[in-house]
């Protein structure tokens, strides 16, 4: 088990040696020191843009195309979740799971606040179903995109005129028939996202990342060093770091890089900033993997993954609003030293 603090640094040789991971012996390609240098630079892109300043220019790929953050609970949509979703509104449990379950089915931003514009605060005791799916109607008809294209959201199958009626539904099952409860009873995070597993359109993938959405809110308090699920992109990326061989161990691989991530920056000579003093955890590595996956197909295009995907798809456009402060779950007890490590990067830049 992992802990939530930076391990005592080692010193190692600069080679890159197999490695033994659930009992099979691994040779490490170049993209595996390449991942541990593309979370150094896309964290100090982090802060440089919480900064309001440009991302690093001594990386064209970083800088031309679009990476989420290291830790996933920094990104704007999951700061969106947490803060604006999770912890606005009341906290009874049906409320807060009702809330994430209804914002993560679409995982946009402009979606949530058509609903909130409508409904104020949104409540599952004053929740309107026929006049959600009217808002969102409407919003469909006038060409609006109602998803995220961060990754496909499938639909249920519940008989739905549209893909969103379907999602709409779902959610309100979920709550009626008691989830709610079900996860406050849950003894661990693999049993959240059992319970989460159970139900039509949620595939391995999606009910891991509502467990971890779901995790971050005052419902849950799990660590999330307790459980992972690599997704197709982390597969390719665990792919191109380890080859063949790490076929179905892919968990135990996950693991594995986050035990010893501290060995592997002072390998590189890399500076890696903690977030408020927070280690990687499994959700980040594993989505690290699936960045690497993508940032590989320029940096290395001769290092096969799965999916045989060669291109990059989404380019870097700056939002056109500024970065939040950041603000992470209260029980984690970072969001201080987030805000201070941000203000002290600023000074080192402006004394330079």
């Amino acid at each position: 088990m992992t802990s939530d603090t930076p391990a005592a640094v080692t010193t190692v040789s600069e080679s890159i040696p197999d490695v033994t991971i659930a009992g099979r012996r691994l040779r490490p390609t170049a993209v595996f020191d390449t991942y541990w240098r593309f979370a150094a630079a896309r964290q100090a892109t982090y802060f440089a843009r919480l900064n309001g300043d440009q991302a690093p220019a001594d990386d064209p790929i970083l800088a031309s195309h679009r990476f989420t953050n290291c830790y996933r609970a920094a990104d704007r949509v999951s700061q969106y979740a947490i803060h604006d979703v999770g912890y606005q509104g009341s906290q009874h449990p049906d409320d807060v799971v009702f809330r994430i379950l209804l914002f993560k089915f679409f995982n946009k931003i402009d979606t949530w606040r058509l609903l909130e514009d409508q409904f104020g605060s949104i409540a599952w005791a004053s929740w309107q179903p026929g006049l959600a799916r009217a808002v969102l109607d409407a919003a469909w008809k006038a060409g609006r995109k109602l998803y995220s294209p961060a990754y496909v959201i499938p639909p249920p199958q519940l008989g739905g005129r549209r893909k969103h009626h379907d999602h709409l539904l779902l959610v309100e099952t979920m709550i009626s028939d008691g989830l709610p409860q079900r996860l406050r009873r849950a003894k661990s995070l693999a049993e959240v996202f059992q319970q989460l597993r159970q139900y039509p359109g949620i595939g391995d993938f999606l009910a891991y990342q509502f467990t971890i959405d779901l995790n971050y809110s005052s419902v849950l308090d799990f660590s999330e060093n307790q459980f992972v699920v690599a997704g197709p992109g982390a597969r390719d990326g665990i792919r191109k770091c380890f080859g063949a061989g790490a076929s179905g161990i892919e968990a135990a691989v996950i693991s594995h890089m986050t035990d010893t991530q501290e060995e592997h920056f002072a390998r590189l000579g890399l500076r890696f900033d903690y977030l408020g003093g927070r280690r990687l955890h499994l959700i980040d590595c594993q989505n690290l993997f699936c960045e690497v996956d993508k940032y590989a197909r320029v940096a290395h295009p001769d290092v096969p993954g799965i999916s045989g995907r060669t291109r990059i798809k989404q380019q870097y456009r700056q939002s056109s609003e500024p970065m939040p402060a950041p603000w992470f779950p209260p029980k984690w007890g970072i969001t201080d030293a987030v805000k201070a490590q941000a203000a002290a990067v600023k000074a080192a830049t402006t004394q330079s």
